[in-house]
């Protein structure tokens, strides 16, 4: 295999465990929260395991999350320019975070003091294990031998075709960040309507759909890769989950019965990520013609 001609920064939205970014050479910047009055993660917080941060989220839980700012991105970026390497950040959404823009000012700011260094960010438009494909992708393509710029044109031209597609199990967690209203969180809840929502052009949270119980907004989720998917054989399929792995596993029953034998890569939905989706998210990615 070619050598890799650049390094490769994300952050922890990607929601891939610690183990994919020691195994890949990828380095991540991470987000934290702050829970019952404790700051979690992020670059001085506590460790927290992730079932018992669902299992608080069950209890009524309510953690705040904040983003990365520019100083956090300079320490992540600056040792590896230091040692002579160039670095292609790919950043969390900026349709849901301010953590892209923070990358591209520590970018400009380290570019401007390392003169002849490319610090070249993309904004991923992408979100949990959506992000974390879009990254596996990009590191394929790096591990062929090709430049930063070529790597870098690559995700900007493959970002548009990851698709996100997911349902959660409770609408107050979504009514928190302004995705739906509260009168629809609490009729939604007394009907049992299930939404289908999807990460948009823009990197946004929106609602495509709903279901009338969990059973069939799952079922809504395989239906939509099944409009979408330009799924070649080697394309690996990511499913992140909010603590509900039965439900996973009907979800790739479902999928299986519709593209045969697939490789599919499951994790959970990460504490950041799942404060804003709520406990019982599932949440569907794969390449298709658009999102």
């Amino acid at each position: 295999m070619p050598e890799r001609k650049f390094a490769i920064v994300t952050d922890s939205s990607c929601d891939f465990p610690e183990d994919y970014y020691r195994e890949h050479g990828v380095a991540c910047v991470k987000l934290g929260f702050m829970m019952d009055g404790v700051v979690y993660e992020g670059e001085d917080g506590q460790s927290i395991d992730i079932k018992r941060f669902y299992q608080a989220l069950r209890g009524g839980s309510m953690p705040t999350t904040f983003q990365i700012s520019a100083e956090q991105a300079k320490h992540a970026i600056e040792p590896l320019v230091k040692e002579g390497k160039d670095v292609l950040v790919v950043a969390f959404s900026s349709g849901l975070s301010g953590t892209a823009g923070s990358f591209a000012v520590a970018a400009r700011e380290l570019s401007e003091q390392y003169v002849g260094r490319k610090i070249l960010v993309v904004d991923s438009l992408c979100a949990s294990l959506g992000e974390g494909l879009f990254v596996d992708y990009i590191v394929k393509k790096a591990d062929t031998g090709a430049s930063i710029e070529e790597t870098r044109d690559y995700a900007e031209g493959l970002k548009q075709h990851i698709c996100h597609v997911f349902t959660v199990d409770n609408l107050f967690h979504l009514k928190r960040g302004g995705r739906v209203s509260a009168a629809t969180a609490v009729v939604g809840s007394i009907l049992k309507i299930k939404p289908v929502l999807h990460v948009d052009e823009k990197g946004h949270l929106i609602p495509i759909g709903k279901a009338m119980g969990r059973k069939k907004s799952i079922s809504a989720l395989a239906d939509r890769m099944k409009e979408l998917s330009t799924l070649e054989a080697d394309d690996p399929i990511f499913i992140s989950h909010g603590d509900c792995m039965e439900d996973v596993e009907f979800l790739i029953k479902l999928i299986r019965e519709q593209f045969g034998d697939r490789t599919f890569y499951v994790h959970y939905v990460g504490s950041v990520i799942g404060t804003h989706s709520g406990a019982g998210t599932l949440a569907l990615f794969f390449r298709g013609k658009h999102r």
